[in-house]
């Protein structure tokens, strides 16, 4: 199954400048507008695994790495 990813309308302009009009003037914000997109789904991921694994463990596991990935602080947590 093919899954469909949503970016931001001025991210979507940008890509089209560059690689069909060859402007480059924005490629740093491409990158950042990527790597925005691109750590919302890691972290959606980690929480769709946190919600539904099959273990407790995994669950747990899968917590821990979502609260780091967050920046939730260790004395924040239960």
């Amino acid at each position: 199954m093919q899954k469909n990813v949503q970016i931001p309308n001025e991210l979507f302009l940008n890509l089209i400048h560059y690689h069909l009009l060859d402007f480059t003037e924005n490629e740093a914000e491409i990158r950042r507008g990527l790597e925005r997109k691109l750590n919302a789904m890691c972290d959606r991921e980690l929480y769709r695994k946190y919600k539904t694994a099959e273990t407790e463990a995994e669950r747990e596991e899968a917590r821990q790495k979502y609260l780091d990935s967050k920046g939730i602080p260790e004395s924040y947590r239960w």
